[in-house]
């Protein structure tokens, strides 16, 4: 399978602008039909609170006309809310090649040191997708640092892990550390995708990676607008975990019983 992972930055509340980007980027990345192309956590805005302006548009058909234009799948960040006046969430869907939306996956983990849970719902329960030949479960940036999902998601039936994200330079050391450590001990995939650039209140450093099972780093990103791109091999994923079954000596009671959906279309 082949993975295009889009490092840029988006532009501030202005979905029309950060779509340009977007089109401009994936154009120039000449993706094969049946690509997984995987972009930021609120990926058309920024990563913004208590703005009205995340919730305006359709992100979602802009972005299912996307990916039936190049033939890819595509996860996407982005704010949803069900009513007007209702809690808002960050989100991340998988768009399928003929434009349908998964299961939407709303953040587990809302980021307590901010006033993220003030703004945005923390979701209940965790979403692994059908794509092409494998399953792949989204996850939003600071979801990163609860390995516990990613167990879980594996047990499930995840062969690649996809990380939507807005992650702060003053902590960049830990995204790169955790991306191979979820690789490694999940004897997974992991595509993990940061913004650039900055925003009102905080820098990026990009950083995005694509990490085979083994920990090697398949693709790796500066700190500039990039796209990286590399082929996943899944049959020797799954030799992997044949040959050294670290997995099958997991302990199921001890993961918990969190519903999983996303086998099927979104429902919402």
């Amino acid at each position: 399978m082949r993975v295009i992972v889009l490092q840029y930055a988006p532009h501030w509340l202005d979905k029309p602008r950060s779509h340009r980007t977007i089109e401009s980027m994936l154009e120039a990345a000449e993706p094969t039909p049946g690509a997984f192309v995987v972009l930021p956590e609120l990926a058309d805005t920024g990563w913004c609170l208590d703005d009205e302006a995340v919730y305006e548009g359709d992100t979602l058909d802009w972005a299912s006309t996307l990916a039936v234009r190049y033939d890819v799948s595509i996860q996407i960040g982005l704010a949803i809310r069900e009513a007007p006046a209702g809690p808002g969430a960050n989100a991340v869907a998988i768009i399928h090649r003929d434009g349908v939306v998964s299961q939407l996956y709303r953040k587990l983990h809302t980021c307590g040191f901010s006033t993220e849970p003030e703004w945005f719902e923390a979701g209940d329960r965790l979403v692994v997708v059908p794509v092409e030949d494998t399953m792949i479960a989204p996850q939003i940036c600071y979801d990163l640092r609860f390995p516990e999902l990613q167990r879980v998601a594996v047990a499930a039936g995840a062969e690649v892990l996809a990380f939507s994200a807005n992650w702060p330079a003053v902590r960049h050391a830990h995204w790169r550390a955790m991306l191979i450590s979820r690789a490694i001990e999940n004897q997974c995939f992991v595509l993990g995708v940061n913004r650039t650039g900055s925003d009102p209140s905080l820098s990026f450093d990009g950083g995005s990676m694509i990490v085979a099972p083994s920990g090697e780093i398949l693709a790796d990103a500066g700190r500039d607008a990039e796209a990286i791109t590399a082929e996943l091999d899944l049959c020797a994923l799954r030799d992997w975990r044949r040959e050294f079954p670290a997995l099958a000596d997991r302990r199921p009671e001890l993961l918990g019983n969190l519903p999983i959906v996303g086998r099927e279309p979104r429902d919402d």
